[in-house]
């Protein structure tokens, strides 16, 4: 089996959750693709969750990861690129759900509202958790505008 690549970015209030998640997902075998910020200088979450979606939309990584205060202005940002279903988390029963219901392939993280072993459980529970297809697979085809 291949290794799973996931990419991740972050703005200026997720570094510290963004550097955790990194090294989990390294301890745990996952390629990371690290599109920043890495400082905690103020930058536009913008730049950041819009390389995530890419890479998640073009294929070259399975799952995306992203990360700022609210976790939804990256959420926002993530959504306006076809093919993407970025989910806003904030407890594990959520991100199993919206991968379980929704098929979602980039998780939305809230830095100030979701310490980092509660993201962590959350990012874990994201992959891990396969989408039950069935009746949420026609409601995932009517997601799209395209």
């Amino acid at each position: 089996m291949s290794t799973q690549r996931i990419s991740i970015g972050c703005d200026h209030a997720g570094v510290a959750h963004k550097s955790a998640i990194i090294s989990w997902l390294q301890e745990q075998g996952y390629e990371v693709i690290n599109h920043g910020t890495d400082t905690l200088d103020s930058v536009d979450y913008p730049d950041y969750a819009h390389p995530v979606a890419s890479d998640v939309e073009s294929g070259h990584a399975e799952y995306g990861v992203l990360i700022c205060g609210s976790a939804n202005g990256v959420c926002m940002t993530a959504n306006k690129h076809q093919g993407i279903r970025a989910a806003l988390c904030w407890q594990p029963e959520i991100a199993a759900l919206s991968r379980q219901h929704n098929d979602a392939n980039i998780i939305c993280l809230p830095a100030r509202f979701a310490d980092i072993d509660v993201c962590l459980n959350m990012v874990d529970t994201f992959l891990k958790t396969p989408f039950e297809g069935g009746r949420h697979q026609n409601r995932v085809q009517k997601i799209s505008c395209a």
